[in-house]
């Protein structure tokens, strides 16, 4: 690790308080300002000789940065006091701000309770709102880019992407090609299209999205497949993914993700204006912190395996914990319920027409073929829990509002559950039965295949 310089410029370093790719961060003071202030520091001498392109761009985020604060005034946007570019090194000296990013409020056990959230969001629409009357759009709004402390102060950072809008695109010193993090962006911003303070709000609309849920509005494997779905999928409903957001948050964060630009919210006052109806609705005694020692139990089953977090987050949403004595009828052989569950705790007996078939303990599932059969949706075997049990009831109506991802790994698990037992029932078959006919292979082992004449 690099020493801690005494001083850079006139800035006297007190100690380090954060570090990235490009820049270190340090709390500095200077006889200028009351308050110690925040000094993003860049050493170019640092850098591969073969980055000098790099460092171009960076001295051109930096120029923008400078360039944009001078214009922006605002309490919930990171005030930004001097920048300096020199030849081996460049520095930015800003408002300190003791706060961390809302990055760590983007998990599913870690979510905000929905009132402050939708508080925090607020905060944006009109920072970037005035933004805009400025004549600067961000164009990299996400959660990495926006501070806030314990009492829910915000403050935006990051204003070195900013483009100014009252310049022509090809003379625009701050305009830089394919910025932006790309699950945050808009599809015009992914097209290379013109853009306006409506980007910005479908960034913030995402960022709203995942504060909500604990997961992005469009997921994918792969960078294509994402942009496929920015352009052209329709994002899911929050309040199915979260049951504790009001339904009309719903068409709050579907007008701002809309991909047609003249549906989309004209500026931030009118996002705000909205939100500010759905917080009016919420109780803020209702939340209720998430069950973490649940979440560690499923995270133990071979079940789950492949199940990501948010998924599994969103699987006990949609689930109910249930327990009962033994000796207790879970399943009757032909009834039409689709229900299935889980073994969390002790075993259950699947039987048919009164013989036992299989015995199965913790984490494995039971009942699954009603649901699997689309045809008569029947279950083709009883279950009986043989001790107290505690299992993971799963009902199909709550699943079918589950996001695409989570009901793909139901389907795969479940699939491969029911194959298993197939073939541990042919082999059971098998024991029992005659002396199967062998066929004859080719001297390379393959088979002998002909083709026919037509």
């Amino acid at each position: 690790m690099s020493r801690i310089p005494e001083t850079i410029g006139n800035y006297r370093i007190l100690h380090e308080i954060g570090r990235g790719a490009t820049a270190i961060v340090y709390l500095a003071e200077s006889p200028d300002y009351p308050e110690p202030v925040a000094l993003k520091h860049v050493r170019f001498e640092d850098r591969a000789k073969d980055e000098a392109k790099w460092n171009r761009r960076l001295l051109k985020l930096l120029k923008a940065e400078k360039s944009v604060s001078t214009r922006l005034s605002h309490p919930n946007i990171i005030r930004i006091f001097d920048a300096t570019v020199e030849p081996t090194e460049a520095y930015v000296v800003m408002e300190y701000f003791p706060g961390g990013s809302l990055e760590r409020y983007c998990s599913f056990e870690k979510l905000l309770p929905i009132h402050r959230t939708i508080g925090i969001i607020f905060k944006c629409c009109m920072a970037l709102d005035h933004a805009f009357r400025q004549g600067i759009v961000h164009r990299d709004i996400k959660p990495a880019n926006i501070l806030v402390d314990d009492d829910d102060n915000v403050k935006i950072t990051d204003f070195g992407l900013a483009m100014n809008i009252s310049k022509r695109v090809d003379t625009d010193s701050t305009f830089i090609m394919g910025v932006g993090s790309p699950a945050y962006m808009s599809p015009e911003q992914i097209k290379g299209y013109p853009l306006n303070q409506k980007t910005d709000l479908y960034s913030l609309g995402v960022m709203l999205f995942h504060m909500l849920t604990g997961r992005l509005p469009f997921r994918a494997s792969n960078p294509a497949q994402l942009v496929y779905k920015i352009i052209n999928a329709d994002p899911p409903n929050v309040s199915q993914l979260n049951p504790d957001v009001p339904e009309q948050m719903d068409a709050v964060i579907r007008k701002a993700l809309e991909k047609d630009l003249y549906s989309r919210y004209r500026n931030g006052a009118e996002f705000a204006k909205d939100l500010a109806a759905v917080r009016y609705k919420i109780l803020d005694e209702n939340y209720v912190a998430p069950d973490t020692g649940r979440f560690a139990q499923l995270r133990k089953l071979a079940f789950f395996t492949e199940f990501e977090d948010v998924e599994l987050w969103e699987v006990l949403r949609i689930s109910s914990w249930r327990k009962v004595e033994r000796h207790v009828s879970l399943v009757r052989e032909g009834d039409s319920d689709q229900r299935f569950g889980i073994v969390l705790d002790g075993s259950v007996e699947l039987s048919i027409e009164g013989r036992r078939v299989i015995e199965l303990g913790v984490g494995e599932v039971f009942g699954a073929q009603a649901w699997l059969d689309h045809i008569e949706h029947r279950h083709m075997m009883s279950v009986v829990s043989l001790s107290p049990l505690t299992y993971l009831e799963i009902n199909p109506a709550a699943l079918a509002l589950a996001s695409e991802e989570v009901l793909e790994r139901f389907r795969r698990e479940l699939a491969t559950v029911i194959v298993r037992r197939l073939a541990l029932a042919a082999r059971q078959l098998s024991a029992a039965g005659p002396p199967a006919v062998r066929g004859e292979f080719t001297a390379t082992g393959g088979l002998d295949l002909q083709l026919l004449e037509p």
